[in-house]
C-alpha cells in the first residue's frame, strides 16, 4: 500500500480577462509515483480533467516562471494576494487557471516530507527491493496434525 498526499483546492478558470469561474480540484501526490504531481479538475463534465506533471516543475513554478508546451507555471500577486498561474494546453483546448500560491506551497511541503526532493529514485529502489523480499517470502501454512 502506498501513501498519498491529497488536498482539495479551488482554482479559478479565466474565461476572459475580467471573468472567470471557480473550479474544484484535487491535488494528489503518490509515493509510488514520486516524480509527478496529479491535478484533477472537476469542471462540470461527466469525467474530471486530469493533468500530471513533474513535481520539480511545480516547485519551480512557485518561485519563477517555468515550463514549456503543455504546462506553464508562474507566480504573481493579484489584489495583494500571492497566486500561482497554471496554463495548460492540449489538443482539446487551453486553460488558464489560478490557485492560492500558499495553499499549493503548503501541500507541496507535505509531499516533500513524504519523499524528499532528490531522493525519489532511492524511494523507488527501496520499494522495489521491499516488493522483491515480500514476493520471495514463504507463505505461511496452517499447522497440520500429521505428527
Amino acid at each position: 500500500m502506498y501513501v498519498a498526499v491529497e488536498r482539495e483546492l479551488e482554482f479559478w478558470l479565466a474565461m476572459s480577462p475580467k471573468r472567470g469561474i471557480p473550479v474544484p480540484a484535487r491535488l494528489s501526490y503518490r509515493e509510488d509515483d514520486p516524480l509527478a504531481v496529479h491535478f484533477t479538475f472537476h469542471v462540470g463534465t461527466e469525467a474530471p480533467v486530469e493533468w500530471s506533471f513533474a513535481r520539480d516543475l511545480l516547485a519551480e513554478g512557485l518561485r519563477r516562471p517555468c515550463g514549456r508546451g503543455d504546462v506553464r507555471l508562474w507566480p504573481t500577486t493579484v489584489a495583494g494576494r500571492a497566486v500561482l498561474y497554471v496554463a495548460l494546453a492540449s489538443l482539446d483546448g487551453d486553460a488558464l487557471l489560478t490557485a492560492p500560491a500558499e495553499e499549493v506551497r503548503s501541500w507541496l511541503r507535505l509531499t516533500h516530507r513524504l519523499v524528499a526532493p532528490g531522493t525519489e529514485s532511492v524511494a523507488q529502489a527501496l520499494d522495489a527491493e521491499l516488493d522483491a523480499v515480500l514476493a520471495a517470502a514463504p507463505t505461511s501454512e496452517a499447522p497440520t496434525d500429521d505428527l
